[in-house]
């Protein structure tokens, strides 16, 4: 498949992307900006006070004080990019996965881009290291129709070099992300079951060692993300049986202690999976996170 071939998801009839912000004190969730014509995915928030969300293939900046609608990020040779986007530690710049499977550094003032990998792999960016040195990223390898058959956690320099391999087959991984000690990295991954498509969190050390299960339940938990804080981390999880994180399904979001993982709190109850949290989300000082639902008809 060629990058000509990805189609942009776009909104069912009737269906409204909402950008939602939930506060950890009161524990309300409020609307900061809905719309019925754009499909916006995956908030990060930046250390100013904006959510950067991917839209039809852009990229867009929101005042989080909800001042203002969604403004386009002028990136000068960009390819379309999808909801796989993480900011650097300076919010100067926000690094992108692309649909031609590389990624690529924006700044968040516009102007020209850099595209940071150079093999031809399939890249998909989760998180960039504390100390803005390396980029953690899932790197696919299809065979035949199964783009699947093998997704490892790879961590690579913001300067394209010295690509690393941190997890193995079987079992696909995805959504891997620092905690913001540096000390661990964490993900879901298939690896621990024998049912496909039974995610479990887990987390491993940068170099590679101390691989361990984080959660054990019976749902589908996907994109673990521990809040500046580090004390606490939300994660999306799927009803039992889901294969992959389709879009358009009844998900949770849960907040867990990460001394205490097996002891959840569902937060938020949405209709989305698929766009709604898929990259780090919490404001810089862990008092809210931002998140995208999908309802239908509302």
């Amino acid at each position: 498949m060629s990058d000509e071939d990805i189609p942009q998801r776009r909104l069912r009839p009737g269906q409204t992307s909402r950008i939602r912000v939930w506060d950890r004190e009161s524990g309300q969730t409020s609307t900061l900006f809905a719309s019925t014509s754009r499909l916006y995915e995956a908030p990060n928030w930046t250390p100013d006070g904006q959510l950067l969300v991917n839209g039809d293939g852009r990229l867009w900046l929101l005042p989080v004080d909800g001042s203002g609608p969604p403004r386009q990020i002028p990136a000068e040779g960009l390819p379309d990019v999808n909801n796989d986007h993480v900011l650097a530690p300076d919010g100067r710049s926000v690094f992108a996965s692309a649909n031609d499977w590389h990624i690529w550094e924006v700044p968040l003032a516009g102007g020209p881009v850099r595209r940071v990998t150079q093999d031809e792999g399939m890249h998909f960016l989760h998180g960039v290291s504390p100390d803005g040195r390396l980029l953690g990223y899932v790197r696919l390898e299809p065979d035949g129709e199964n783009w699947w058959a093998s997704a490892t956690v790879n961590v690579v320099g913001v300067d394209g070099k010295d690509d690393v391999r941190l997890t193995s087959d079987p079992g696909p991984a995805d959504g891997c992300e620092w905690t913001p000690d540096g000390a661990w990295i964490v993900f879901n991954t298939e690896q621990f079951s024998q049912q496909p498509g039974h995610a479990q969190l887990a987390r491993i050390r940068p170099d590679g060692t101390g691989l361990e299960q984080l959660t054990f339940d019976e749902r589908v938990n996907w994109f673990p993300h521990v809040a500046p804080t580090g004390d606490v981390a939300v994660y999306l999880s799927y009803p039992s049986g889901t294969t992959g994180h389709p879009a358009d399904l009844p998900v949770e979001l849960r907040l867990v202690r990460v001394d205490d993982w097996q002891q959840p709190t569902t937060v938020v109850t949405l209709f989305g999976g698929q766009g709604t949290i898929n990259v780090p989300s919490w404001a810089p000082d862990g008092s809210a996170f931002a998140f995208v639902d999908y309802p239908i008809d509302a």
